[in-house]
């Protein structure tokens, strides 16, 4: 006997699932390491991130929960980033507001040495300023890197390290 599904099977998609961890993390709810691993293939150092406060966990939470959307320049969310775009609506989850400049954003919070980074910080890259991630720990970030790419996790030390600033 054959089966005919007559309606498609109702899915969560992808940017809906994000959508949602944006807004819970936005509201102060922590994502525990099963919930991260639901929204959609993050890898294991996302279920590793702890954040020193609130405010740079859910940015953390919902930077890695955009991992695999395209870069777009100008892109600020919430299916396509740019790289200080995805700064931008990371923190903006976390009810922080930040311009969208990867340069703007290397004066806001307080200047971090490239010792004492903690997940959340913001990190610059190149002399001037052209490009911005997120500390995520153990030597790592979270980027929107460049057209034809899209937001995933690298080593801090894959660019001309600039500066570091913490927001949250």
């Amino acid at each position: 006997m054959t089966t005919v599904r007559t309606r498609p099977a109702r899915r969560c998609p992808r940017s809906g699932r994000r959508a949602l961890i944006a807004l819970l993390t936005g509201a102060g709810v922590m994502l525990t390491p099963l919930t991260a691993q639901a929204s959609g293939g993050a890898p294991p150092e996302a279920a590793a991130v702890v954040a020193s406060s609130s405010a740079a966990q859910a940015a953390v939470n919902t930077a890695m929960a955009q991992l695999g959307d395209p870069f777009a320049w100008g892109g600020a969310g919430p299916n396509s980033f740019d790289c200080s775009g995805l700064t931008q609506f990371a923190y903006r989850a976390a009810g922080i507001r930040l311009p969208h400049s990867s340069r703007m954003q290397s004066i806001v919070g307080v200047p971090v040495s490239r010792a004492n980074l903690r997940p959340g910080d913001l990190v610059f890259f190149f002399s001037p300023v052209r490009h911005v991630a997120i500390y995520i720990g153990n030597g790592k970030i979270v980027h929107a890197p460049t057209r034809g790419d899209v937001v995933r996790v690298a080593r801090v030390d894959q660019m001309p390290y600039h500066s570091a600033r913490r927001v949250a």
